[in-house]
This record gives C-alpha cells, structure tokens and sequence, in this order.
C-alpha cells in the first residue's frame, strides 16, 4: 500500500476490518455493522487487496486472523480510536457514547463483584455505551492493553509499564467458602478445622498460592484437591463436600449472595493486594475510557469496607492471583 493510496481508499474499510477481527466471521460483522453479509466480503476482498495479505482464513469456526492481520490489528485499532475521538469533540451534547464499545479487562472475581452494577451504572449514566468484559489477570494484562485488545484493565497487582497510566484504587483482602449445609449455623474457621479440610485452589497457574506461602511460615501446610482457574466454577466445586477454597474477599462475598456457599473469615493472615486500574497513555482523554474509570471507582465505593479498603496510595508487591 503506498503513501498515496489512502486518497482513494474508503475508511470505511478500516471498520470492516475491526469488526471482522472481533467478531470472528462475516455474518456476524455484518450483524455488528448493520449491513449484508455480501457487502462485508466485498469489502474483505478490498482489504484483501489494499494490504496485499489474505488477512483472514476459513475455519471450521469462523475466520482467523493472518500474521499480517495480527501486526495490522493494534495499528487500524489506533486510528479508529482517534477518529472517535476526533467525533467526540464534535458531539454537541458533550457525551457521544451511543455506539460506543469499551473492552474491559479483568479476571472473573471483580467480574462476579462488579460486573452487573457497572453495567445497570452505566444504562443510566452513559446510555448507547456497550461493555465487553475480558478476561485476563496482571501477568498479562499489560500486553493485552499495548495490543489494544482491551481498553482498561482492573487488576489485583501492579502493572509497571511506563506506556500504561495506571491508578491504585485501595487495596483487597481474603475470605473462605464452604458448601452451605441445611440449618447451617455461622461458621468460623479455627487454623486446625481450617486444615482439616481439603482445599481447592483458584490460580492462574501452578499449584502453590498464597495461603501455602503463608502455611510454610507457619509450618504447616494443606491438603489442595484441585486447581482451577475460574472463580465462578468454585461453588459447584465446593457443592457436597467438605473442602473449603480461599479467595478475595470481594468475590467470595457476591458468591455467597447467589450461591449454595458460606462465606467466613479466613484463619490466617495473608497479604493484603493492590486493586489498580490500568489504561493505555494515548486514550487517557478520552471520554468513554474516563466514563467507565470513573463509573467503575463508584462501584467499587458501594462495596463496602468488608472487601476493599479504598484510598491507598502505596504500590504493593505484585500477586499472581494464586490463592
């Protein structure tokens, strides 16, 4: 594609290319668009041309994206981006979210704790916004914002990118679930009783958490039946047995709410965990990403002082999220 090929080229393209590349398939870009599935595979066939690249392959599943695809992905993202916001400062009315799609990265336990309040907040405070929620955790987060596959990123533990803004928004404790029992009555967990029972262990990798660290220290150790990845999975897990799993404090509280599980204290003293948010440098004006920073720091206000300790300006050490 030469320099002087962008004065012919129809922008609208660039459009197609987003859509094709998060929707994976044509039907649905075309859906996604508001227009025929024939006119998105026009339009492919004349990127296909412009960049000189297959840029996306038939699967049983759908289309995936080429190498080129890959390396034009961050770039289109980029200038779309701006031109949005070049709109925005436009819009007449000072707001321009309607048709408006901000990708937020997190991992399921903020999901389960924030996800339906942020989400009823922003019907009414930026109405025509859409959020996407994207899971990921502070090991990978970082790259995921760079490559612009999400737009904010809601962590436990610190990002330190120099190319990313980022704000700690207080910091997370622990708590433990059990399966609720008929007629159960408060529990709280003695050390002993506490390891006694078999543990499943949510971690993004490996099978030693924090609760293990902080056994060691003690002497002592535990019994892990299992490892998962998802927060969400723990109270079919934990149905039927009498294993106990530990977690943040957040998500054990909005599990209990809507689950068959208990939620009590956890027996032992663990770390306390930075909460940070995190954006790319480039879109800190823009007013969508600013909407939902801010909309997310009141949702997280209303959780209460039993699972985030707000207002904490120190950097604390960075946790893989293995409990």
């Amino acid at each position: 594609m030469s320099s002087i090929d962008i004065l012919g080229m129809d922008l609208n393209l660039l459009k197609v290319f987003e859509a094709l590349y998060e929707e994976g398939g044509a039907s649905r870009a075309a859906i996604r668009l508001g227009i025929t599935q024939p006119a998105v595979s026009a339009a492919l066939t004349r990127l296909r041309v412009v960049y000189a690249d297959h840029l996306f392959e038939r699967t049983g599943r759908g289309l995936r994206p080429t190498a080129k695809s890959e390396e034009l992905r961050p770039v289109i993202a980029s200038a779309l981006e701006k031109c949005r916001q070049s709109l925005l400062l436009a819009s007449p009315d000072g707001d321009g979210f309607t048709g408006r799609t901000l990708t937020l990265g997190l991992s399921d336990d903020h999901e389960l704790a924030i996800g339906r309040q942020l989400v009823d907040l922003a019907k009414r405070s930026a109405p025509g916004l859409r959020i996407i929620f994207k899971q990921t955790h502070s090991m990978v987060a970082g790259d995921a914002l760079m490559g612009r596959h999400i737009d904010l990123a809601l962590t436990a533990g610190t990002l330190g990118s120099q190319a990313l803004g980022r704000k700690v928004l207080g910091t997370g404790g622990y708590a433990c679930l059990i399966a609720r029992q008929a007629d159960q009555q408060p529990v709280e967990l003695t050390l002993d009783g506490f390891l006694e029972r078999n543990h499943l262990l949510v971690s993004s990798g490996g099978y030693v958490g924090v609760v293990d660290e902080a056994l060691a220290a003690l002497g002592r150790s535990r019994t892990v039946e299992a490892s998962t990845t998802h927060f969400a999975v723990l109270p079919s897990l934990l149905a039927g047995t009498h294993c106990v799993a530990t977690l943040p404090s957040h998500a054990a509280h909005a599990l209990a709410k809507t689950s068959a599980v208990v939620c009590c204290p956890c027996p032992i003293d663990l770390p306390r965990y930075s909460v940070e948010l995190a954006w790319r440098v480039d879109s800190a004006r823009d007013p969508v990403v600013r909407k939902v920073s801010g909309l997310i720091g009141e949702v997280l206000q209303a959780m209460g002082a039993h699972d985030l300790v707000l207002g904490h300006d120190g950097v604390q050490r960075d946790l893989t999220g293995s409990v």
